[in-house]
Protein backbone atom coordinates (compact mmCIF):
# COMPACT_ATOMS: atom_id res chain seq x y z
CA UNK A 1 0.00 0.00 0.00
CA UNK A 2 1.46 3.12 -1.04
CA UNK A 3 3.11 5.09 1.62
CA UNK A 4 4.33 8.46 0.52
CA UNK A 5 6.61 10.59 2.86
CA UNK A 6 7.20 14.01 1.69
CA UNK A 7 10.60 15.31 2.87
CA UNK A 8 12.44 18.91 2.62
CA UNK A 9 16.33 19.00 2.88
CA UNK A 10 18.68 22.05 2.45
CA UNK A 11 22.30 22.68 2.14
CA UNK A 12 22.58 26.17 3.26
CA UNK A 13 25.82 28.23 4.78
CA UNK A 14 26.21 28.64 8.64
CA UNK A 15 24.57 32.16 9.79
CA UNK A 16 27.56 35.06 9.50
CA UNK A 17 28.37 36.76 12.37
CA UNK A 18 31.24 39.14 13.70
CA UNK A 19 33.18 37.65 16.39
CA UNK A 20 33.34 41.12 18.24
CA UNK A 21 28.90 40.43 18.16
CA UNK A 22 27.79 39.91 21.64
CA UNK A 23 26.35 36.03 22.33
CA UNK A 24 23.03 37.49 23.08
CA UNK A 25 22.40 39.13 19.18
CA UNK A 26 24.08 35.91 17.81
CA UNK A 27 21.47 33.77 19.53
CA UNK A 28 19.20 35.95 17.89
CA UNK A 29 20.48 36.12 14.37
CA UNK A 30 21.18 32.80 14.43
CA UNK A 31 17.53 31.80 15.03
CA UNK A 32 15.84 33.98 12.56
CA UNK A 33 18.35 32.72 10.28
CA UNK A 34 16.85 29.77 10.98
CA UNK A 35 13.23 30.39 10.91
CA UNK A 36 13.85 32.39 7.47
CA UNK A 37 15.54 29.24 5.95
CA UNK A 38 12.89 26.68 6.85
CA UNK A 39 10.25 28.87 5.95
CA UNK A 40 11.65 28.28 2.39
CA UNK A 41 10.06 25.01 2.45
CA UNK A 42 6.84 25.06 4.72
CA UNK A 43 4.95 26.18 1.41
CA UNK A 44 5.27 22.55 0.15
CA UNK A 45 3.65 21.05 3.91
CA UNK A 46 7.02 18.41 4.38
CA UNK A 47 6.18 15.96 6.62
CA UNK A 48 10.03 16.08 7.51
CA UNK A 49 12.83 18.62 7.61
CA UNK A 50 16.20 17.73 7.78
CA UNK A 51 18.89 20.43 8.24
CA UNK A 52 23.11 19.94 8.09
CA UNK A 53 25.12 19.34 11.34
CA UNK A 54 25.57 21.85 13.24
CA UNK A 55 23.21 24.15 11.53
CA UNK A 56 22.98 26.88 14.66
CA UNK A 57 26.47 26.91 14.53
CA UNK A 58 27.61 31.04 14.33
CA UNK A 59 29.85 31.73 11.47
CA UNK A 60 32.35 33.75 12.57
CA UNK A 61 32.78 32.51 16.16
CA UNK A 62 35.51 29.95 17.58
CA UNK A 63 36.99 28.33 20.95
CA UNK A 64 35.42 29.16 24.32
CA UNK A 65 33.63 32.32 22.48
CA UNK A 66 32.45 29.50 20.48
CA UNK A 67 31.13 27.12 23.86
CA UNK A 68 29.86 29.87 25.80
CA UNK A 69 27.44 30.43 23.07
CA UNK A 70 26.06 26.87 23.23
CA UNK A 71 25.95 27.74 27.00
CA UNK A 72 23.82 30.51 26.97
CA UNK A 73 21.65 29.51 23.92
CA UNK A 74 20.86 26.27 25.80
CA UNK A 75 17.50 24.41 24.62
CA UNK A 76 16.19 28.47 23.23
CA UNK A 77 16.63 27.39 19.58
CA UNK A 78 15.47 24.13 19.83
CA UNK A 79 12.36 25.65 21.36
CA UNK A 80 12.33 27.67 18.60
CA UNK A 81 12.10 24.78 16.35
CA UNK A 82 9.64 22.89 18.29
CA UNK A 83 7.09 25.85 17.90
CA UNK A 84 8.02 25.84 13.93
CA UNK A 85 7.27 21.69 13.84
CA UNK A 86 3.84 21.48 15.84
CA UNK A 87 2.64 24.77 14.32
CA UNK A 88 3.20 23.09 10.65
CA UNK A 89 2.36 19.74 11.85
CA UNK A 90 5.94 18.15 10.58
CA UNK A 91 9.06 16.62 11.76
CA UNK A 92 12.22 18.50 12.34
CA UNK A 93 15.52 16.78 12.65
CA UNK A 94 17.50 19.25 14.14
CA UNK A 95 21.34 18.99 14.59
CA UNK A 96 23.33 20.59 17.63
CA UNK A 97 26.48 20.83 19.34
CA UNK A 98 25.03 19.96 22.87
CA UNK A 99 26.54 21.00 26.59
CA UNK A 100 25.39 18.46 28.73
CA UNK A 101 24.47 18.50 32.55
CA UNK A 102 27.70 16.29 33.24
CA UNK A 103 29.65 18.35 31.89
CA UNK A 104 30.57 16.81 28.96
CA UNK A 105 29.99 18.15 25.04
CA UNK A 106 27.86 15.82 22.52
CA UNK A 107 28.07 16.23 18.68
CA UNK A 108 23.83 15.45 17.95
CA UNK A 109 20.62 15.48 16.41
CA UNK A 110 17.62 15.73 17.65
CA UNK A 111 14.36 14.22 16.16
CA UNK A 112 11.06 16.97 16.66
CA UNK A 113 7.75 15.74 16.53
CA UNK A 114 4.59 16.78 14.70
CA UNK A 115 3.28 17.87 18.21
CA UNK A 116 6.91 20.20 18.83
CA UNK A 117 8.50 17.37 21.37
CA UNK A 118 11.90 15.80 21.12
CA UNK A 119 11.20 11.70 20.10
CA UNK A 120 14.59 11.04 20.30
CA UNK A 121 18.36 12.06 19.96
CA UNK A 122 21.14 10.56 18.18
CA UNK A 123 24.76 11.40 19.27
CA UNK A 124 27.75 10.88 16.84
CA UNK A 125 29.31 7.80 17.34
CA UNK A 126 32.70 8.63 15.08
CA UNK A 127 33.77 12.57 15.98
CA UNK A 128 36.89 13.48 14.12
CA UNK A 129 39.93 13.38 16.19
CA UNK A 130 39.91 17.22 16.18
CA UNK A 131 36.66 17.13 17.75
CA UNK A 132 37.92 15.43 20.75
CA UNK A 133 40.79 17.02 21.01
CA UNK A 134 39.78 20.54 20.74
CA UNK A 135 36.09 20.70 21.43
CA UNK A 136 35.65 17.73 24.22
CA UNK A 137 33.15 15.98 21.87
CA UNK A 138 31.86 12.39 23.44
CA UNK A 139 31.44 10.01 21.24
CA UNK A 140 27.70 8.12 21.05
CA UNK A 141 27.67 4.70 21.41
CA UNK A 142 23.81 3.74 20.12
CA UNK A 143 22.56 3.82 17.16
CA UNK A 144 18.54 3.99 17.95
CA UNK A 145 16.02 3.74 15.47
CA UNK A 146 13.60 6.44 15.69
CA UNK A 147 9.41 5.32 14.94
CA UNK A 148 7.62 8.03 13.07
CA UNK A 149 4.12 8.03 12.01
CA UNK A 150 5.62 7.54 8.62
CA UNK A 151 8.21 5.19 9.03
CA UNK A 152 11.58 4.36 10.64
CA UNK A 153 14.10 6.44 10.47
CA UNK A 154 18.01 6.32 11.37
CA UNK A 155 20.72 8.97 11.64
CA UNK A 156 24.54 9.12 10.69
CA UNK A 157 26.14 12.64 11.21
CA UNK A 158 29.39 13.35 8.70
CA UNK A 159 32.27 11.33 9.68
CA UNK A 160 30.17 8.12 11.08
CA UNK A 161 29.82 7.52 6.84
CA UNK A 162 32.68 5.89 6.60
CA UNK A 163 32.70 3.32 9.41
CA UNK A 164 31.14 -0.23 8.39
CA UNK A 165 29.74 -1.00 12.34
CA UNK A 166 27.55 1.61 12.18
CA UNK A 167 26.30 0.48 8.53
CA UNK A 168 26.10 -2.69 9.90
CA UNK A 169 23.69 -2.07 12.28
CA UNK A 170 21.56 -0.09 10.26
CA UNK A 171 21.98 -2.95 7.17
CA UNK A 172 20.42 -5.21 10.17
CA UNK A 173 17.93 -3.01 11.04
CA UNK A 174 17.21 -1.26 7.33
CA UNK A 175 15.21 1.51 8.12
CA UNK A 176 13.12 3.33 5.91
CA UNK A 177 14.70 6.44 5.86
CA UNK A 178 18.72 7.51 6.83
CA UNK A 179 19.43 11.16 7.56
CA UNK A 180 22.75 12.60 6.95
CA UNK A 181 23.40 15.93 8.60
CA UNK A 182 26.92 16.49 7.60
CA UNK A 183 29.69 19.20 6.96
CA UNK A 184 31.31 16.85 4.43
CA UNK A 185 29.34 15.02 1.40
CA UNK A 186 30.73 11.50 1.22
CA UNK A 187 30.36 11.03 -2.45
CA UNK A 188 29.62 7.61 -3.31
CA UNK A 189 29.09 6.24 -0.19
CA UNK A 190 25.79 7.74 0.40
CA UNK A 191 24.78 5.93 -2.18
CA UNK A 192 26.67 2.97 -0.93
CA UNK A 193 24.48 3.27 2.45
CA UNK A 194 21.49 3.49 0.85
CA UNK A 195 21.81 0.57 -1.39
CA UNK A 196 23.66 -1.79 1.68
CA UNK A 197 21.13 -0.76 4.04
CA UNK A 198 18.26 -0.99 1.64
CA UNK A 199 17.04 2.42 2.88
CA UNK A 200 16.12 5.63 1.37
CA UNK A 201 19.04 8.41 1.95
CA UNK A 202 18.54 11.87 3.13
CA UNK A 203 21.85 14.48 2.56
CA UNK A 204 21.73 17.92 4.61
CA UNK A 205 25.03 18.85 4.18
CA UNK A 206 26.44 22.56 5.16
CA UNK A 207 27.46 24.94 2.79
CA UNK A 208 27.52 24.87 -1.24
CA UNK A 209 28.11 21.09 -1.72
CA UNK A 210 24.38 19.43 -3.06
CA UNK A 211 22.14 17.74 -0.63
CA UNK A 212 19.90 15.11 -2.01
CA UNK A 213 17.43 11.84 -1.37
CA UNK A 214 18.68 8.78 -2.57
CA UNK A 215 16.37 5.85 -3.35
CA UNK A 216 17.10 2.56 -1.10
CA UNK A 217 19.04 1.43 -4.66
CA UNK A 218 21.24 4.12 -4.81
CA UNK A 219 19.09 6.63 -7.14
CA UNK A 220 19.38 10.49 -6.96
CA UNK A 221 15.65 11.13 -6.93
CA UNK A 222 15.79 15.05 -5.58
CA UNK A 223 18.79 17.29 -5.01
CA UNK A 224 19.44 20.90 -4.26
CA UNK A 225 20.85 22.55 -6.86
CA UNK A 226 23.86 25.81 -7.69
CA UNK A 227 20.48 27.90 -7.19
CA UNK A 228 18.61 27.10 -5.07
CA UNK A 229 20.18 25.47 -1.30
CA UNK A 230 16.71 23.34 -0.64
CA UNK A 231 14.55 20.95 -2.02
CA UNK A 232 11.47 19.30 -1.46
CA UNK A 233 10.39 15.73 -2.69
CA UNK A 234 8.20 12.77 -1.90
CA UNK A 235 8.94 9.30 -1.63
CA UNK A 236 7.43 6.09 -1.63
CA UNK A 237 8.35 3.92 1.56
CA UNK A 238 6.14 0.85 0.25
CA UNK A 239 9.08 -0.58 -1.33
CA UNK A 240 11.30 -3.76 -1.81
CA UNK A 241 14.29 -3.98 -3.08
CA UNK A 242 14.69 -7.49 -5.52
CA UNK A 243 17.56 -8.68 -7.65
CA UNK A 244 17.02 -9.08 -11.70
CA UNK A 245 18.36 -12.59 -11.46
CA UNK A 246 15.24 -14.98 -11.94
CA UNK A 247 12.92 -11.92 -11.17
CA UNK A 248 12.14 -10.49 -14.95
CA UNK A 249 9.49 -12.64 -16.07
CA UNK A 250 7.81 -12.05 -12.81
CA UNK A 251 8.56 -8.49 -13.17
CA UNK A 252 6.88 -8.36 -16.55
CA UNK A 253 4.21 -10.00 -15.11
CA UNK A 254 3.32 -7.65 -12.20
CA UNK A 255 3.53 -4.90 -14.88
CA UNK A 256 1.48 -6.43 -17.40
CA UNK A 257 -1.39 -6.88 -14.51
CA UNK A 258 -0.74 -3.49 -12.86
CA UNK A 259 0.59 -1.23 -15.02
CA UNK A 260 1.39 2.26 -13.13
CA UNK A 261 0.04 0.56 -9.54
CA UNK A 262 3.30 -1.37 -9.47
CA UNK A 263 6.38 0.91 -10.29
CA UNK A 264 10.04 -0.15 -11.27
CA UNK A 265 12.92 1.99 -10.52
CA UNK A 266 16.14 0.95 -12.13
CA UNK A 267 19.17 2.38 -11.30
CA UNK A 268 21.19 0.45 -13.79
CA UNK A 269 24.94 -1.46 -13.42
CA UNK A 270 23.98 -3.18 -9.96
CA UNK A 271 21.41 -5.85 -11.25
CA UNK A 272 18.50 -4.96 -8.82
CA UNK A 273 15.83 -2.41 -9.23
CA UNK A 274 13.50 -1.08 -6.59
CA UNK A 275 9.72 -2.55 -6.76
CA UNK A 276 6.84 -0.21 -5.00
CA UNK A 277 3.27 -0.60 -4.84
CA UNK A 278 1.59 3.05 -6.12
CA UNK A 279 -1.69 1.96 -4.71
CA UNK A 280 -4.08 1.39 -2.05
CA UNK A 281 -5.44 -2.15 -3.05
CA UNK A 282 -1.33 -4.07 -2.08
CA UNK A 283 1.37 -3.58 -0.42
CA UNK A 284 5.18 -3.73 -2.41
CA UNK A 285 5.07 -7.66 0.31
CA UNK A 286 1.76 -8.37 -1.80
CA UNK A 287 3.44 -8.17 -4.82
CA UNK A 288 6.35 -9.82 -3.86
CA UNK A 289 3.78 -12.87 -2.60
CA UNK A 290 1.43 -13.05 -6.02
CA UNK A 291 4.47 -12.96 -8.17
CA UNK A 292 7.04 -14.70 -5.93
CA UNK A 293 9.61 -12.09 -6.16
CA UNK A 294 12.82 -12.95 -4.38
CA UNK A 295 14.45 -9.87 -2.16
CA UNK A 296 17.81 -8.84 -2.81
CA UNK A 297 18.63 -10.15 0.69
CA UNK A 298 17.23 -13.54 0.85
CA UNK A 299 18.84 -14.25 -3.46
CA UNK A 300 22.04 -13.37 -1.32
CA UNK A 301 21.49 -15.17 1.64
CA UNK A 302 20.31 -18.59 -1.39
CA UNK A 303 23.42 -17.52 -2.89
CA UNK A 304 26.15 -18.12 0.08
CA UNK A 305 24.43 -21.03 1.20
CA UNK A 306 24.80 -22.89 -2.33
CA UNK A 307 28.59 -21.52 -2.43
CA UNK A 308 29.10 -23.32 1.39
CA UNK A 309 27.08 -26.96 -0.37
CA UNK A 310 29.65 -26.91 -3.40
Amino acid sequence: MARYVKISTCNFNYCAIVPEQGIESAIQAVTAFLENKIQQVLPDQPDLIVLPECCDMPAGYGGERLKAYYRQRADRILDSLSAIAKRNRCYIAYPSIRYLDDGTWRNSVRLIDREGKVTGTYNKNHPVIVEMEQDGIVCGSEAPIFECDFGRVAIAICFDLNFAPLRERYANEQPDLILFPSMFHGGFMQQYWAYACRSYFVGAIAGNLPSAILSPVGQLLHSTSSYYDYVTGTVNLDAVVVHLDLNRPRLEKMKQKYGSKAKIMDPGYVGSVLVSSETTEFTANDLVEEFELEKLDNYFSRSLAYHRNT
